[in-house]
């Protein structure tokens, strides 16, 4: 019997905000992933990073100051970076827990590059904020290189960067390879790291793509299953905060469309994934999409739980 394709989206419960804090969440998120293992998934993981590249950026930029001979790290580098030390930690507490459980099984993270549109839109429209905080000298100076800047009141100035789509993603071969080979696979960390292609060369981006598109264009691209999208709530609800507010169970991707044009969800947090979960289902039939708590993955593979995208039936 023919294993199911899953690709798994961890939030930032799954990471947490700190070094200590990753250490023991992972533990967490490498149950879950065991859980999916252990009925007979073959699974690829993507993750969020939106903490650890934002703790990278400041770090790396704070050394620049105090180093003249060293240069800021671009966004791209920062990514990178942060790929390496979440999968670091994430691939070890999963293939410790599957060992735990007598599964020998290859758990590997791939640096992964995803490519985005120079024409995109969103590049005029940054929205997304990273950094350390500026003074009003440093944001001008940034303004002058070309870059976005925002105010916080109170706080002083940060920097802001475009979120554009994920149009392909350059290690999708690699990635296959080691699925098809019943591995497990961490890819696309953070959404990747997003480049340009410029003829026969990838140009790092100014830029963050979401987890959640990432992970949907990841899903697409092997093909699978089931794009699950992990976070800390057990579903998505419509009216949110009012006395209307409704959970969602079960809905189509044109359901999720209309709501999404009635502004029900978030731009930030949870249009990403009703968008990337509904854009994928509406791809191939037989495909599900599903929005859970990580703590009910299990739960969620067999669609007990979670807001669940599916084609009607």
């Amino acid at each position: 019997m023919e294993k199911k394709k899953v690709v798994v989206a961890l939030g930032h419960k799954a990471l947490g905000t700190t070094l200590p804090e990753q250490q023991v969440a992972v533990k967490n998120a490498a149950k879950a992933i065991a859980d999916l293992v252990e009925e007979g998934c073959q699974v690829a993981i993507s993750h969020s990073n939106a903490p650890q590249v934002g703790m990278i950026h400041t770090a790396l930029n704070e050394f620049g100051k105090e180093h003249e001979n060293y240069t800021f790290a671009p966004m791209s580098v920062c990514s990178a970076m942060s790929q390496g030390y979440i999968g670091y930690d994430l691939q070890n507490a999963i293939r410790e827990e599957l060992l735990g459980r007598g599964i020998l099984k290859t758990v590997s993270t791939i640096i992964t590059q995803v490519v985005v549109d120079p024409y995109d839109e969103a590049f005029a429209e940054p929205i997304k904020v990273i950094g350390r905080y500026m003074t009003k000298e440093e944001a001008e100076a940034e303004e002058e290189k070309g870059n976005f800047v925002v105010e916080e009141e109170g706080k002083g100035f940060r920097r802001v960067v475009a979120a554009p789509k994920p149009t392909d993603i350059v290690e999708i071969d690699a990635i296959r390879t080691l699925l098809d080979a019943d591995q497990v696979v961490i890819a696309c960390g953070g959404g990747g790291i997003p480049v340009l292609r410029q003829r026969g060369h990838l140009k790092g981006a100014s830029a963050v793509i979401e987890k959640d598109y990432a992970s949907g264009k990841l899903a697409e691209l092997l093909d699978a299953d089931m794009l699950m999208i992990l976070t800390g709530e057990n579903k998505i609800c419509i009216n949110y905060g009012t006395d209307r507010e409704k959970e969602l169970d079960k809905v189509t991707p044109e359901e999720v469309e209309s709501y999404a044009a009635a502004g029900q969800f978030p731009r930030a947090s949870v249009l990403p994934k009703m968008a990337a979960g509904a854009s994928f289902v509406a791809g191939r039939p037989g495909r599900v999409a599903v929005i859970a708590d990580l703590a009910k993955a299990k739960e969620a593979l067999h669609e007990k739980t979670g807001t669940i995208i599916r084609e009607a039936q």
